[in-house]
């Protein structure tokens, strides 16, 4: 009987610790399973969800999605509208720095304002722009037909020369045409005799004619604008006397021309390149001595706007007009947007810029 009850208590401890022991194993196997777990990345950030707490992959992966970070919703770049440039590529302080010209001016060719200008009251020689002078009073002066004839003197001036006959008549129209478009000299002073006499007196009706046309500063001594002493304009003057005449049909019509046929047979050819070089041009004069260097006045269109340019005292006279008639169109287009204001993006109207 003692040997069965020792029998049964060694079975039941062996019992114990077997059931001990699987119940150690068992929670050995749970940890284990607990460490395993599985990372999603979303957006920069970890979601960690403990696989042994629900066995199932199927119910880890619902876990994931119902945790992940919404995807960032796409932003659409959109620019800003570019800001519109108010200001001129060349202001009036920074114009009378890229021109050669000693002396500048753009007026309005209708109101006559002065838009910008360089030194324009210096009196310098005008050369052969005084001729425009020469033209208007020979205009107003002579029928087209009536006939002028050529003296020796008058036949015997230096270049710029249409080689007149002095055995010959000609047509006043054609000396006109010959003064304003080919610059002549010879043409020049043959009007002067005919008109006045003598090319002096004619010279000093120049003056005075000057000043009734509102060119106050000019004193003429020749009819052709050859060097003389005593003899200068400036090119406000050249500017407001431009003007002026571009207003009589018959001086714009012919200032326009590129090349005109004379009653002769002769071919005159107009020594403005920017009637083919400068939109909008409607007419100039040209000039060049070695005293005056390269002279010019003309008048430009683009649309509804108009302005005249002088210079003097050039050596880069064609580049100086390109530069001085956008630079005025470009003053035209801010005036129309404040037209009641003295100034320009921060730039008085006229400079009095200095070489």
């Amino acid at each position: 009987m003692n040997r069965l009850t020792i029998l049964g208590t060694t079975l039941l401890t062996l019992l114990f610790f077997t059931v001990i022991t699987l119940f150690s194993l068992t929670s050995h196997a749970d940890a284990a399973t607990k460490k395993k777990y599985v990372k999603k990345r979303t957006a920069g950030t970890s979601t960690v969800v403990v696989l042994g707490k629900y066995n199932d992959i199927s119910k880890v992966k619902q876990v994931l999605r119902s945790t992940e970070c919404p995807a960032p919703a796409k932003v659409q770049a959109v620019s800003s509208p570019r800001k519109k440039s108010t200001t001129s590529p060349v202001d009036n302080s920074r114009i009378g720095k890229l021109i050669s010209a000693r002396s500048a001016i753009i007026i309005d060719g209708r109101s006559g304002r002065t838009l910008y200008a360089k030194n324009a009251d210096n009196p310098r020689q005008p050369a052969s722009t005084i001729k425009i002078l020469t033209g208007m009073i020979a205009l107003k002066s002579l029928s087209g037909s009536e006939q002028v004839s050529v003296s020796r003197r008058a036949a015997d001036q230096p270049r710029s020369k249409v080689d007149l006959n002095p055995k010959k008549h000609y047509q006043a129209n054609d000396l006109i045409n010959a003064v304003l478009l080919a610059s002549a000299n010879d043409a020049s002073v043959a009007l002067a005799e005919k008109i006045a006499g003598s090319e002096s007196s004619f010279a000093r009706m120049m003056t005075e004619k000057a000043r009734e046309w509102g060119a106050k500063n000019t004193v003429c001594k020749t009819a052709s604008g050859l060097t003389a002493k005593g003899q200068t304009s400036t090119a406000r003057d050249l500017a407001v006397m431009f003007r002026h005449f571009m207003q009589d049909p018959a001086f714009a019509s012919r200032m326009k021309q590129v090349k005109v046929k004379t009653s002769y047979g002769s071919l005159l050819r107009n020594h403005n390149k920017a009637l083919w070089q400068v939109e909008g041009t409607q007419g100039g004069k040209t000039g060049f001595t070695n005293a005056a260097r390269q002279t010019y006045v003309g008048k430009f269109k683009r649309g509804n706007q108009e302005i005249v340019i002088a210079v003097m005292g050039c050596e880069t006279m064609w580049a100086d007009v390109k530069k001085l008639v956008q630079h005025g169109f470009s003053l035209q287009e801010r005036l129309v947007a404040a037209p009641s204001s003295s100034t320009i993006a921060g730039h008085e109207l006229v400079a009095r810029s200095t070489p």
